[in-house]
């Protein structure tokens, strides 16, 4: 059958359209995305702007239209954390729903933490022992971690590399000077202090292979010298803890507005990537990681393989 997954994120509208069965590797038939920086739209009291709003209906039905033209049989449409932290999301939701015929589900943190371990968990298979997943998105961190297909242990925290550039860093695409020095330390502290509470349980569960996904992993691995994406979804690629200080002790002196032309690195995720960086650098920091792992699979995947068991087979 042929799946269509929306997900909308803190900086983009992405629609991936795979074809996949019950007990089949998924495979892409189409992507596509928007970049709409939803998290960059939330006004003063939380609430999405008329224009964020405006866009993000825009892009849902823009994404519809395309994957009613690849035939698709089913369209899973999630939110994560710019619309689930919006505090006028119940309105949007009603809206996009309204003026698409969408319906848009929220992911809790844990929710994102746990398909994001399920697609890692299918990928390396049993053969990996008890993993630990990290992933850096837009908003939030998740960490997860345990021996099964479902995390023993699943946690989100505010430490996404948009949030954390737009309130502590206040870097903004473009941005003519690097962060300082004062300003990268108090961050790195920020994020030490918001891990304290959650290094302790996850050390406790324990894991055999520690893994990361999501852009900001790839990117930082890419400039530690991953192989590229022309490599190959199955050429093996590894972020070292020693590599990962290298790139911060280079990035950090590049402003934010040229970080693009680096082989890479998004100019829509650029300025995000010193943030995202000492995000990486701590948690593999304080939970002892001397090397990770990274996987081409993430939430979206873990989204169409969940959906695909609950379809079973046939």
């Amino acid at each position: 059958m042929r799946l269509g997954v929306l997900d909308v994120g803190s900086n983009t509208v992405h629609l991936l359209v795979v074809d996949a069965h019950h007990g089949a590797h998924p495979w892409p038939a189409h992507s596509e995305k928007v970049v709409l920086r939803l998290a960059e739209q939330l006004g003063p009291d939380g609430a999405l702007t008329e224009a964020g709003a405006d866009g993000l209906v825009k892009a849902v039905s823009m994404a519809k239209a395309a994957a009613a033209g690849l035939d698709t049989d089913d369209l899973i449409a999630f939110a994560t954390s710019a619309v689930r932290e919006a505090t006028n999301a119940a309105e949007v939701l009603a809206r996009v729903r309204e003026e698409t015929g969408v319906r848009l589900e929220v992911l809790s943190g844990a929710d994102e933490a746990r398909m994001t371990f399920l697609a890692v968990r299918r990928w390396f298979g049993w053969s990996a022992g008890r993993l630990l997943v990290l992933d850096i998105g837009g908003g939030s961190l998740e960490i997860a971690a345990g021996i099964d297909e479902d995390p023993s242990l699943a946690v989100s925290l505010p430490l996404g590399a948009g949030r954390l550039t737009r309130e502590r860093l206040r870097v903004v695409p473009g941005h003519a000077a690097p962060p300082s020095t004062e300003a990268v330390d108090e961050l790195r502290a920020y994020v030490d202090g918001v891990l304290d509470p959650v290094v302790k349980e996850m050390t406790e569960v324990g894991w055999d292979r520690p893994v990361a996904t999501s852009k900001t992993f790839r990117t930082l691995a890419r400039l530690a010298g991953a192989a590229p994406s022309g490599a190959g979804l199955w050429a093996r690629r590894r972020l070292t803890r020693t590599g990962l200080r290298q790139v911060i002790g280079f990035i950090r002196h590049i402003p934010p507005g040229h970080l693009s032309e680096l082989e890479g690195v998004s100019m829509g995720r650029a300025h995000q990537l010193m943030a995202g960086a000492v995000v990486a650098e701590a948690v593999m920091r304080r939970l002892d990681v001397d090397a990770l792992d990274i996987c081409p699979w993430a939430l979206r995947e873990g989204v169409i393989l969940s959906r695909l068991d609950q379809l079973g087979p046939g």
